[in-house]
């Protein structure tokens, strides 16, 4: 009976713990598929690929959508032709990623270059919870200006989303890659 009470008492001993925490709320895992690109050419001032993830929504001329449903996402691009007015949308498009300074932890930017197609800008990255996470701008100098930013349909919170940006950027540069001025 004796050692029936000490190794009962032993077990009641060590399988008792103090550390009871919950679970944390857990997130999707957010797994999307390989990019598949095609060329868009509906529109009158220049032309660029595109994941056939996206649907294409044309608005005007002027402006049209990349959007992303699965993702609750859309990509806003804004064409402008540069009429003695380069310096006025350089400066537009240098304060758009800065309106999100308030909410973002850093706003690095990436240079883009390519002297072949005569397409020169920069894409800026909105590390944060922030409202857009990507914001870019495109420019020949001369005749084309062309203006993209991503925005979610979702309460920013940069953790959760993070997979859906990463995915975004791949698009996004193989968008600048691509783009041709007509």
């Amino acid at each position: 009976m004796r050692n029936w009470f000490f190794s009962t008492s032993l077990i009641l001993f060590l399988s008792c713990t103090s550390d009871l925490q919950p679970k944390p709320w857990g997130y999707l895992r957010l797994d999307y598929p390989e990019a598949q690109y095609q060329n868009f050419e509906k529109l009158a001032s220049f032309s660029f690929e595109y994941n056939n993830f996206a649907k294409v929504s044309i608005a005007n001329q002027y402006n049209s959508q990349l959007v992303y449903p699965k993702m609750k996402a859309t990509l806003y691009l804004n064409y402008n032709a540069v009429n003695n007015n380069l310096d006025s949308l350089l400066n537009d498009a240098y304060k758009l990623p800065y309106k999100h300074i308030s909410k973002a932890e850093s706003i690095p930017e990436k240079v883009f270059v390519n002297p072949v197609n005569g397409v020169y800008g920069t894409l800026f990255s909105v590390v944060g919870n922030a409202a857009s996470q990507y914001q870019f701008f495109l420019t020949d100098s001369l005749k084309h200006f062309l203006v993209g930013s991503v925005y979610f349909y979702a309460k920013p919170n940069y953790d959760s989303i993070l997979p859906a940006v990463k995915y975004l950027e791949k698009d996004i540069i193989h968008l600048m890659e691509s783009l041709e001025w007509k």
